[in-house]
């Protein structure tokens, strides 16, 4: 069989990988508006950096993850890593279920984080490697629209579980069966892309670098430029998922209410994707990445200030639009800046230090939040992301 790069030469191989990483993404759903709830009523805490210790277990665990998936892509297989990481999922659910302490509830996001860090580093390499250059943004636009839509649809949908039935249990089920299908998904539908990198790499132009890490992590300018703000824009997600559900308790809002505004941000990122994707295959990625970040950073710093319903929706909506200009974006500028056969290990960098942005978000958040309150949590991670913005736009060369 003739091995073709592109997206309409693979388009059902690419179409289960979106099936998946929709699955994928609603697994983290699950947790994006029921649990400063569930850990104040199952287990009594109200700690802000207690309860955003969940959010530090999972960053960490899917940064290091995200390092090693793209390290061992190459040498194990994409498939393989894709179904480990989803017969890791399999136990999460019933742990949270049947946790009698807290610490059971920080383990859970711990193999959470493994699952993501396998799963959605897997599925978005392996759409990176069936595509080839040209419709690189696109593809990764459709991917993280994909897994960013779940995400909003389930943070929705446990909101309004958990206000009808109660926290437990059955906000909870809804996890046995998105982890159940994404397994057998991947085993039964999806192929392992190896083949594809090999005739890309043929054509490849790229230089090879002579250290992935510290190229991506520091010395290159595009890489790292690109590379930092990634961990700045998953800094504040981080806290956005623990401290806005804080936030909106603090101003009397239901769990109805309040899964609402929690999943327009998502739900705006997710949609947005489908266009700003393939944006960044016309447009300049330069100026997608400052604006993205410019746009997300003040609409940060505007939450305490404007506390309406109608408001939060609509800075909730300029948020996921600026994360949906960058998301994608990232993804396909690493893509672009490096070789074929180092590109696995350069995303997983990347990836590593993105994701590492949740646990420092969380703990930056969580104890600020703590000493000065929940606004001054929120304008300092604000202020952070516009200075982000301002790296890109000083140090970060065209793509």
């Amino acid at each position: 069989m003739t091995v073709k790069l592109g997206l309409k030469e693979n388009w059902k191989q690419f179409t289960i990988l979106v099936i998946v990483n929709a699955f994928v993404g609603a697994m983290v759903g699950l947790e994006r508006t029921i649990f400063p709830k569930f850990a104040e009523l199952e287990f009594g805490i109200s700690s802000k950096t207690a309860i955003l210790s969940f959010i530090v277990a999972f960053g960490i665990s899917k940064a290091i993850t995200n390092y090693f998936t793209g390290k061992l892509a190459n040498k194990y297989g994409r498939k393989n890593l894709l179904i480990i990481g989803w017969i890791i999922a399999l136990p999460i659910p019933f742990i949270l279920l049947n946790a009698t302490s807290w610490n059971w509830v920080v383990f859970a996001n711990v193999l959470l984080g493994i699952n993501q860090g396998l799963t959605w580093s897997s599925t978005v390499v392996m759409k990176i490697d069936l595509v080839g250059e040209k419709d690189r943004g696109l593809a990764m636009g459709i991917n993280e629209f994909a897994g960013y839509f779940a995400v909003g649809i389930v943070a929705f949908l446990t909101g309004i579980i958990a206000q009808e039935y109660g926290i437990k249990p059955f906000p909870f089920y809804l996890g046995i069966g998105i982890s159940i299908i994404g397994l057998l998904t991947s085993i039964l539908f999806v192929k392992d892309t190896r083949k594809f990198v090999n005739i890309e790499q043929q054509e490849s132009k790229n230089e090879t670098l002579n250290n992935v890490f510290i190229e991506t992590t520091f010395k290159d300018k595009t890489l790292s430029s690109i590379t930092q703000a990634g961990l700045v824009n998953n800094l504040n997600d981080g806290m956005i998922w623990g401290i806005l559900p804080i936030l909106l308790f603090a101003l009397n809002y239901d769990t109805k209410n309040i899964g609402i505004i929690a999943a327009i941000y998502p739900t705006v990122w997710g949609i947005g994707q489908l266009f700003t994707g393939e944006m960044a295959d016309i447009y300049s990625k330069k100026a997608m990445l400052f604006w993205g970040m410019l746009l997300q950073g003040f609409a940060i710093i505007l939450l305490p200030f404007l506390t309406k319903f109608y408001q939060l929706a609509i800075i909730s909506a300029i948020l996921g639009f600026g994360t949906a200009l960058v998301y994608p974006t990232f993804l396909s500028a690493i893509a672009n800046a490096t070789s074929p056969n180092q590109r696995a290990e350069s995303i997983g960098v990347f990836r590593l230090w993105r994701d590492l942005g949740y646990a420092i978000g969380a703990i930056l958040s969580g104890i600020i939040a703590d000493i000065y309150g929940i606004e001054s949590a929120i304008i300092s991670i604000g202020i952070l992301t516009v200075i982000s913005s301002i790296v890109i736009k000083l140090r970060m060369k065209e793509v």
